[in-house]
């Protein structure tokens, strides 16, 4: 008898991408700072805004209910960021070249980065609702707006998150990544997240209105405290689609030129 060849198979991309999502989550709970800060930072803005400057910009005493949608964002984007320096972490640690060499697809490590984050971001993003209701936040939103608000959430944290770790594949280091990654943390406050935009000089109004944030502010401003939504919600969706569509073949490229196919 021939004695049978033992055949090593390869894990199905579904059960690798588990792993690395799994291996991400467990790294997010040992780094409570982190976390800490995607959470606190959000809050402490919008107690800085609500008590310090929303007297002097909304008198009638609601401001917070006005900067809530704008605090929402910033928080996607503070807790985003991490992802860039986690990417590039792997990236030049070494760690990468040693997954290459088992049967699997190393790619799969940036999207566990990926859905580690968009969780981290969830969980930080229902804090900070639950302490804008505290602070007098008086959302007029049924389940429908609630629902359709959620989902404008996810997907604003998907494209922000793979824009993040498109960046820190490209990036030479950690450090670069979370420099080059503060930039786009700028964009909610050139936007309408804490004033209208019509209250910005003229030179500054028309970049601040067509920036990919304002519509994503604006179209959750009226799903949450009502009014009209208007063109808000199909731009910020086709803003959302664009930016993720170009972010995801940025990464595939990006990896494939410093990792290799797999």
């Amino acid at each position: 008898m021939n004695s049978a060849k033992a055949v090593q198979k390869s894990p199905s991309l579904l059960t690798t991408n588990l792993v690395f999502i799994g291996r991400s989550l467990r790294h997010s709970l040992r780094n409570v700072e982190s976390l800490l800060m995607a959470i606190l930072l959000p809050i402490f803005l919008m107690l800085l805004f609500t008590y310090v400057f929303g007297g002097a910009i909304d008198t009638t005493g609601q401001y917070v209910t006005y900067v809530v949608p704008g605090i929402i964002l910033l928080c996607a984007g503070f807790g985003s960021s991490s992802t860039a320096i986690d990417v590039a972490t792997d990236m030049t640690n070494g760690i990468i070249d040693r997954f290459r060499t088992m049967p699997i697809r190393a790619v799969s490590v940036v999207t566990g980065h990926v859905v580690a984050s968009v969780a981290r971001n969830m969980l930080a993003t229902c804090i900070v609702i639950g302490v804008a209701l505290l602070l007098g936040f008086q959302p007029e939103a049924g389940l429908s707006d609630w629902l359709f608000a959620l989902g404008l959430v996810v997907l604003f944290i998907l494209t922000y998150t793979w824009l993040f770790a498109a960046i820190g594949l490209v990036t030479g280091s950690p450090a670069a990544a979370g420099g080059y990654g503060f930039v786009l943390l700028f964009l909610p406050y050139l936007s309408s997240a804490f004033v209208p935009t019509n209250t910005m000089p003229s030179w500054l109004q028309g970049f601040a209105n067509h920036q990919p944030i304002t519509p994503v502010i604006e179209a959750l401003r009226a799903l949450l405290i009502g009014g009209p939504i208007g063109n808000n919600g199909w731009i910020a969706l086709l803003w959302c689609a664009g930016i993720l569509l170009l972010s995801l073949i940025w990464c595939a490229v990006a990896f494939r030129m410093r990792a290799g196919r797999r």
